[in-house]
C-alpha cells in the first residue's frame, strides 16, 4: 500500500521483509557500484579513446564534463520526482536510461556520440538518493544505518574499481569493452528493480518545481563547466571568470526562489538544520580529496624510476596498487553503519575525515617507498570508507522520511562538485611544477599531497560541527521537518 504524507512528523510503516529484504540490497548496490565505476573508468584511458577517435585533449575532456554536468543537474530533480511519484518507479526509469547510455557508449563510432551517451549515463546520479530512499522506506530500522553504509560505500569502492580495472580492458581488449562490462550490471540492476523490488510506501504529493529546476541547471552547468574547463581556458580568462559569475548569482536567485515557492525543488528549511550543511560540507571536501588520491597516485606510480621518484609501473599495475584503497572502502563502509548505530553519525565522520587527513600528510612528507603509498591507500580507503557512510546516515537521521531523496541528492551535489573541483586543482598543481621534458617534479607531488590534506582539515572541523544525537534530534524538531524518535539511551550520557 502506498503511503503519502501530507506534511511532516509522519512516520512511515516499514514492512518486514523477512525474504527479499537482502536481494533488494544486492540490486541496489549493483545499481549504484554500476554508476560509480562508469563515473571514473574512462579517466585511465582518455589518452587511449583520443587517439582512436582522432580527438583533441580539450575535446575528449568533455566525456568526463559531460557525465558530471548531467549529473549534478539531473540529480536533485529526480531525487524530488521519486519522492513524489514513488522511487522504484523512477529507478527504473533511471537505470533504463544508464543502460541506453552504456549501450550508446559501447558503440559510439565518434566523440559526438560518446558525449551523447555520457550525458545519458551521468543521469544514473540519483541513484544513490533514490536507493537511499528505498531502504529508509522499506526495510526495519535496525537495518537502515548498515544497508545505508554498504551503499554508500559502493561509491566509493566503484570509483576506485574503475580506475584500477581501466588499464586491463584498454590494454588486453579495446576501451568500447569499458561499457560493455558494466552493462552487464546495469541490466542486472534493472531486471532487479522491475521483478525484485516492491514500491517504497512513503510519497509526498506535490508538482515538480520547474523554475527551481530550471534555476539550479543553470547554475550548476555554469559552475562545474568554468571547474572543469579553467585549466585549460586559464582561469583569469573571460569565459571562466563569467561563468563563476553566472552560477554564483543563478544560485543565490535559486535560494531566493524555493524560499518563496509553495512546493520548492528543495526544501531551503533543510540547509538550517546542521546535520545537513555540516554533511554537505563534508561530502563537498571529501570528494576533492578523493579524486585527487586517483589522480595523484596513479600518477606518481606511472613516472619512469629514471626520474628518482617514480616508480615505473604500467597502467594496469598502477590500478593494483589502489585495490587496498577499495578493499577499504568495502570493510569501513558498513563498520560504519554499526558505529552509528550505537554511537550516531558523528563520530565514524570525524574519524572517517582525520583518517582522510593523515592519508595525505604521509606521503606529503615522503612518497620516495613504496610502502609510504601503499599506506596512504589504505588510510584514505578506511576514510572515505568511514565518512561516506556516516554522511548518508547523518542524513536520513536529520530529515524525513518524505524527503530523503531531495537531501540525500544534494550531498550527492555536493560530492558531485568536490570530486570536479578536485580533479581540476589537484591538476592545475601537478602541472604547475614540471621537469623539461614535460613531467611532474618531485616537489609537485609533495604539493599535491599536501593541498588535499589541508583541503581534509577542513572536514574534520566540519565533522565537529555535526550536532550530537540529541541536539541533532532537538533542532530538527525546532525546524519542524523531524520524523525521528526519541535517541538510544546510551546516546543521551
Amino acid at each position: 500500500m502506498t503511503q503519502t504524507l501530507q506534511g511532516p512528523g509522519t512516520e512511515p510503516v516499514r514492512p518486514e521483509f523477512k525474504s527479499g529484504g537482502s536481494l533488494l540490497v544486492v540490486y541496489l548496490s549493483l545499481g549504484g557500484l554500476a554508476f560509480a565505476v562508469l563515473q571514473s573508468l574512462v579517466a585511465p584511458a582518455m589518452s587511449t579513446i583520443a587517439r582512436d577517435l582522432n580527438a583533441t585533449t580539450g575535446d575528449i575532456s568533455w566525456i568526463l564534463t559531460a557525465y558530471l554536468l548531467s549529473a549534478s543537474v539531473l540529480t536533485p530533480i529526480l531525487g524530488r520526482l521519486g519522492d513524489m511519484v514513488g522511487k522504484r518507479r523512477v529507478l527504473i526509469g533511471v537505470l533504463a536510461v544508464l543502460a541506453a547510455g552504456t549501450l550508446l557508449a559501447a558503440l559510439a563510432p565518434n566523440l559526438a556520440v560518446l558525449i551523447v551517451a555520457r550525458a545519458l549515463q551521468g543521469a544514473a546520479g540519483a541513484i544513490l538518493p533514490l536507493s537511499i530512499g528505498i531502504v529508509r522506506d522499506s526495510l526495519p530500522r535496525e537495518r537502515v544505518g548498515v544497508t545505508v553504509g554498504l551503499l554508500s560505500a559502493i561509491f566509493g569502492v566503484g570509483a576506485g574499481v574503475g580506475i584500477v580495472s581501466a588499464g586491463p580492458i584498454v590494454e588486453h581488449l579495446s576501451w568500447h569493452w569499458l561499457f560493455w562490462l558494466p552493462l552487464v550490471l546495469v541490466v542486472v540492476a534493472l531486471l532487479g528493480a522491475i521483478f525484485g523490488m516492491k514500491e517504497s510506501p512513503v510519497r509526498t504529493p506535490g508538482r515538480l518545481d520547474v523554475l527551481g529546476a530550471g534555476i539550479l541547471s543553470i547554475s550548476l552547468v555554469s559552475l562545474l563547466l568554468a571547474i572543469s574547463k579553467g585549466q585549460s581556458w586559464g582561469w583569469g580568462d573571460t569565459r571562466t571568470v563569467s561563468l563563476l559569475a553566472v552560477g554564483a548569482l543563478a544560485m543565490i536567485v535559486f535560494v531566493a526562489v524555493e524560499l518563496r515557492v509553495k512546493e520548492p525543488l528543495i526544501d531551503m528549511r533543510l540547509m538550517k538544520i546542521r546535520g545537513v550543511w555540516a554533511t554537505d560540507v563534508v561530502a563537498l571536501i571529501l570528494g576533492f580529496a578523493m579524486f585527487g588520491t586517483f589522480l595523484l597516485v596513479p600518477t606518481l606510480l606511472q613516472l619512469p624510476a629514471a626520474t628518482g621518484y617514480g616508480f615505473g609501473k604500467s597502467v594496469s599495475q598502477a590500478g593494483l596498487f589502489l585495490l587496498p584503497t577499495v578493499l577499504m572502502m568495502v570493510v569501513f563502509g558498513p563498520l560504519a553503519g554499526l558505529l552509528d548505530r550505537r554511537y550516531g553519525p558523528k563520530v565514524p565522520m570525524f574519524l572517517g575525515a582525520v583518517s582522510v587527513v593523515v592519508a595525505f600528510a604521509l606521503p606529503a612528507l615522503g612518497h620516495g617507498a613504496i610502502w609510504q603509498v601503499l599506506a596512504s591507500g589504505v588510510l584514505t580507503g578506511a576514510g572515505i570508507g568511514l565518512a561516506f557512510a556516516a554522511m548518508s546516515n547523518a542524513i536520513i537521521e536529520s530529515v524525513p522520511a518524505a524527503q530523503t531523496g531531495e537531501a540525500s541528492g544534494v550531498n550527492t551535489i555536493a560530492r558531485t562538485i568536490g570530486s570536479s573541483i578536485g580533479t581540476a586543482v589537484v591538476a592545475a598543481v601537478i602541472s604547475s611544477q614540471s621537469t623539461p621534458q614535460g613531467l611532474p617534479t618531485d616537489k609537485a607531488f609533495t604539493y599535491g599531497f599536501w593541498v588535499c590534506a589541508a583541503v581534509a582539515v577542513l572536514a574534520v572541523a566540519a565533522s565537529l560541527a555535526l550536532p550530537s544525537a540529541r541536539r541533532r534530534h532537538e533542532q530538527a524538531v525546532a525546524t519542524g521537518v523531524s520524523d525521528l524518535p526519541p535517541e538510544p539511551a546510551e546516546l543521551r550520557r
